[in-house]
């Protein structure tokens, strides 16, 4: 690791508020994809796909996200059941939640990214800073176990929680109560585009009620429907 690499690294763990056992962790975490197989040369028989970049630990960083972000919701809010409770939990583990946190971070500066990765934007995609966010949560996991983790959580999430004097409502179901509750026709939702590369894809989607219309791009065509959903809200309460 060069010495550039490794200022980096520790910047972002003074930001963090947390010290590395095992610094590749970390490291290993701020790795996408491009930049995995870029280092491995493309090579056709690299191990597997993905293989050195920080899919694994965003596999592991979203359970235990999950896992403490429920156990934490149950200590604010005993009196909540379920429904309650897993409303407020898709808004705080939501895409957009993620990448406004990993933004506060200034975790995309710290992505290594293929350069021409890097020269399309990829850095700074929400579901890439999103993904990296996780991954880097789930390295504190491996590295130092629930405590450090949950106490990131707590420090991380905190305001977006207290922000909830009530149960969020998904954007979709929203606008399907408001156009419903005027006896208008439910959205019609449409994927108007498309693009990007395969790793991190860009959809468009617009939804179009109540004579007006709304766009949303995101990662994934369920976050861009939401997305569109809440441009739409906008537009008919104001």
């Amino acid at each position: 690791m060069s010495d550039a690499a490794r200022f980096r690294l520790e910047e972002l763990e003074v930001r963090l508020g947390y010290r590395f056992v095992n610094p590749d962790l970390l490291q290993e975490a701020l790795t996408h994809r491009s930049a995995a197989h870029q280092k491995a040369g493309g090579r056709k028989r690299q191990k597997a796909k993905g293989a050195g970049s920080n899919e694994r630990l965003e596999f592991i960083g979203d359970r235990v996200l999950g896992l403490l972000m429920a156990e934490w919701l149950l200590e604010r809010f005993p009196n909540e059941q379920e429904g309650a409770l897993g409303s407020r939990l898709a808004h705080l583990v939501s895409r957009v939640s993620l990448a406004e946190i990993a933004d506060r971070l200034d975790l995309p500066q710290s992505l290594t990214v293929a350069a021409h990765e890097a020269r399309a934007g990829v850095q700074t995609a929400a579901n890439v800073v999103a993904d990296a966010l996780e991954a880097v949560l789930g390295a504190v996991f491996l590295d130092g176990g629930l405590e450090p983790a949950r106490q990131m959580v707590r420090d991380w999430w905190r305001s977006a929680l207290d922000a909830q004097a009530h149960p969020p409502k998904d954007p979709k179901t929203a606008l399907q109560e408001w156009v419903l509750g005027r006896g208008q026709s439910l959205p019609v939702y449409e994927t108007i585009g498309a693009d990007g590369p395969s790793h991190a894809p860009l959809f468009v989607v617009r939804v179009t009620a109540g004579g007006l219309f709304g766009e949303g791009r995101a990662g994934s065509k369920r976050a861009a429907e939401s997305a569109a959903a809440a441009d739409l809200l906008e537009k008919l309460e104001g």
